[in-house]
């Protein structure tokens, strides 16, 4: 076959042809009769093709990069030009041997090499015959074989089957070009004008859209009517695809119409946003499908997220509820699904680790070592929930942290203080613009972990308004057997807050809704007595206010008789807020002194208190005395703790009218009425002439009239008070009561007994009155704050009068 036939071929085939091509090889039958007579030499180097078969008569460029087939392509063309082409098994192998090729191959005749521009080398080639490797010679410089002729059976030519099947091709060829865009037309002349059966399937075949692998299994086949049929079957799917694809095509062709011109402008913007740096839709995508492998979420979880991430690339980036839905899943792989942190069963360093960080608190401390030692016997213990409940000041918040550090856990922090909207905790539903999840599961996201220490601050001060009931919505979240799939509207989805250790402080309890405080385990955090105020101040307060003003822990020094004398003569509290606030003062003034260069005394003095602090200013808590008739010291409970109040009554010339002032209220002057009734229907036993509740007029008055003032518990102050003005008897000195009464003279328990106590101590009170069932409260309080104190248990009011009142009559008694 002439060269001139190549003048202008790159590559044949039916995908490549270059419509500038002038030349199309064909191969006449006289050139297939002379190609059959050649004879095949015993030695060929043998050349492993990647990703192409050589047919018998094709004519096909290839690329050679690897150094020994350079070698060869240049050595073989400068020699007789002929070469024994094989397919490679795998097309990844670099240094492929004889087991990594296929041993029926192609002789091939080299017709032109080109050195190209980027500096490989290019050769054209045409296959002759077909040949099988017999044995491997050498592998270097290339690899050389002798090989053996592999036999072709051809039909006779008048077969009409055998021509039937030629036909078959030439036409379902022809047809393959009409339908598919990516074959120029010019390549039908070719197919028309093939003489040779032979050719034309060997060149249909090296066309053909089909694997390496196949492509191999054809050039195997050694009967040509097979190999015929078989090109024919190939073919045949071939047609099926493009029809098929045609099809499709010709349904969802259309004009180009608005929505079509808004989708290509917004593929422009994505373009120009790529040149400029940021990242596309598809990137974006394909960036959360990766996180989404790494998660460790339930399959029905996972099944929702590939649905949703499905949901957003079907979306139109413009729209605003694409944003709502990245967020979406951007909070649902960064919530830590099923990732728990490893719990600390180290009870003696979780010991430590509480009682170095507060002081006093033991209910609390035992409390948490008993939860951390079930939870080391078990492992698998639904966490508590747990309410602290006391006056500000006592640490109820800073106890959650230390809580945390003992078990090993993360720690969050939720303010619940004026919060009105049930979207708080539960989040918006997604179909609000501005949607976002509550407050619970972004701080679990915030945290890390799914089993967090989680204090909820002042739950006592949720509020419910038009937008819903907060503490409603908090019943879900603090309850042990519901909370293993909290439902947030955002999130769509349970989340297991099972594990979650929820601590929540309060101030009052009775402002919080009895369902949700029936699923809280309620721990009373008392105040302080002035003992443990000063070891307070004297291991956290100061040395933490010299650490935030800069100053070092020697820079001064206030010792226990002095910070006993700021706790008792400028604070009135059951925390230790107000003291710290004091220290700092102190601080403050050294500090001053330091950055002024002044010298100062390190060691502070009483006098050097009173010139920072001022005079002090609770003198007023001190117990008063027991010289004017009608004053008796009550004991009450406030939220900032105990203290101690004082029952003032008069009396005027008047009808027998009961006035009462000191803003107090409705429980409380039942409580006077109650008191007074008492009085008149029992006047004759306490030795009070009846005359007197018809010609004086009473007055009641509570000091500290800006405060205000209720409860039953002043009942039995308020008929010592009574009973000692119309008796102008004295009330025994410093003693102090808390009771309540009904008109029999019965005395009822109250509450807040620990703070009473604490308030009587800060008074110098020596004894206290109280209801006998309050005997219980009275056991349970450590010994150290009873010392000093004297407890006497009434039942009813006869008993108050015998222990309250002397038989002394006061200085100036008034005669009635």
């Amino acid at each position: 076959m002439a060269n001139s036939k190549l003048t202008s071929l790159d590559k044949l085939s039916f995908q490549d042809l270059n419509e500038d091509a002038e030349f199309i090889p064909l191969m006449s039958s006289e050139d297939e009769d002379a190609m059959h007579k050649e004879e095949l030499p015993e030695i060929l180097p043998i050349l492993p093709l990647r990703n192409t078969v050589l047919f018998p008569g094709v004519v096909i460029p290839i690329t050679a990069g690897r150094d020994k087939s350079i070698k060869l392509i240049n050595e073989t063309n400068k020699g007789n030009k002929v070469i024994g082409v094989v397919s490679q098994k795998d097309e990844n192998e670099e240094e492929p041997g004889i087991g990594d090729i296929n041993t029926i191959g192609t002789v091939a005749q080299i017709l032109r090499v080109l050195k190209m521009p980027d500096g490989n080398t290019t050769v054209i080639i045409q296959g002759k015959k077909r040949f099988e490797v017999a044995e491997v010679i050498t592998t270097s410089p290339y690899m050389t074989a002798t090989i053996r002729e592999v036999a072709e059976a051809r039909p006779e030519k008048e077969s009409e089957e055998f021509r039937a099947i030629i036909d078959s091709i030439k036409e379902m060829a022809l047809q393959i070009i009409k339908q598919s865009p990516n074959i120029p037309s010019e390549a039908a002349f070719a197919i028309k004008n093939i003489e040779s059966s032979s050719f034309l399937i060997n060149f249909v075949s090296s066309n053909l859209n089909i694997e390496v692998e196949e492509k191999q299994t054809l050039l195997e086949i050694n009967n040509l009517k097979d190999r015929a049929l078989e090109t024919l079957r190939y073919m045949n799917m071939e047609i099926q695809k493009l029809s098929l694809r045609n099809d499709i095509q010709s349904k969802v062709q259309s004009d180009i119409n608005q929505q079509q011109r808004e989708y290509f402008l917004q593929q422009q913007m994505k373009t120009i946003q790529e040149e400029l740096g940021g990242s596309s839709m598809e990137e974006e995508i394909e960036e959360m499908r990766e996180r989404s492998k790494t998660k460790k979420w339930s399959k029905e979880v996972e099944k929702h997220f590939q649905k949703e991430l499905s949901k957003m690339q079907r979306m139109n980036p413009q729209v605003a509820e694409y944003s709502i839905q990245r967020n979406y899943l951007e909070l649902l792989l960064e919530l830590p699904w099923n990732k728990y942190s490893k719990d600390k069963f180290d009870l003696k360093r979780a010991r430590k680790v509480l009682d170095r960080d507060h002081y006093g608190l033991d209910d609390v401390k035992k409390r948490i070592i008993e939860y951390l030692a079930v939870l080391k016997l078990r492992n698998d213990m639904k966490s508590p929930i747990l309410c602290l409940y006391g006056p500000p000041g006592v640490g109820k918040t800073s106890l959650g942290k230390s809580i945390a550090e003992a078990l090993g856990r993360k720690y969050v922090r939720m303010s619940l203080g004026g919060l009105r909207d049930e979207a708080e905790i539960r989040g918006h539903r997604k179909t609000y613009i501005g949607a976002m999840p509550g407050r619970i599961v972004q701080s679990i996201k915030k945290a890390g972990t799914s089993n967090p220490v989680f204090v909820l601050d002042e739950i006592d001060k949720i509020s419910a308004s038009n937008q819903g009931d907060p503490s409603s919505a908090m019943l879900e979240v603090l309850d042990p057997e519901q909370n293993n799939s909290f439902y947030d509207n955002f999130l769509e989805l349970g989340y297991d807050l099972s594990k979650v250790m929820f601590i929540a402080t309060s101030n009052s309890l009775s402002t919080i809704q009895p369902a949700l405080r029936d699923r809280m385990e309620i721990i009373d955090v008392t105040g302080y007595t002035i003992e443990e105020k000063v070891e307070i101040a004297k291991r956290h307060l100061l040395p933490k206010q010299l650490k935030e003003h800069g100053m070092e822990n020697d820079a001064l020094k206030i010792a226990k008789p002095q910070l006993e004398k700021i706790v008792e003569g400028y604070t009135r509290e059951s925390g230790v807020r107000g003291l710290e606030k004091q220290i700092a003062k102190m601080v403050r003034y050294a500090a001053m002194k330091i950055a002024m260069e002044e010298i100062y005394e390190v060691k502070v003095t009483n006098e050097i208190i009173v010139e920072v602090l001022g005079a002090p200013r609770m003198e007023r808590d001190k117990y008063e005395n027991n010289d004017v008739a009608g004053v008796v010291t009550g004991l009450a409970w406030t939220r900032v703790g105990g203290d101690i109040l004082f029952i003032e009554s008069t009396l005027s010339k008047g009808k027998g009218a009961l006035n009462m002032t000191g803003n107090l209220g409705k429980v409380m002057k039942e409580s006077a009425t109650i008191a007074l009734e008492y009085i008149k229907s029992n006047a004759e036993q306490l030795g009070i002439d009846s005359e007197i509740f018809e010609n004086y007029n009473v007055h009641i008055h509570v000091p500290e009239g800006a405060t205000p003032k209720d409860g039953p518990s002043a009942g039995i102050t308020m008929l010592t008070s009574l009973v000692s003005l119309f008796t102008q008897r004295k009330v025994k000195k410093s003693i102090a009561m808390t009771g309540e009464i009904t008109l029999r003279g019965k005395v009822l328990p109250v509450g807040g007994i620990k703070e009473k106590i604490l308030a009587a101590k800060r008074a110098r009170i020596k004894e206290i009155l109280l209801c006998e069932d309050n005997k219980r409260d009275i056991e349970e309080i450590k010994p150290e704050y009873l010392k000093g104190l004297t407890f006497h248990y009434v039942k009813d009011m006869s008993d108050v009068l015998n222990l309250a009142l002397t038989k002394e009559k006061v200085k100036n008694a008034k005669k009635l």
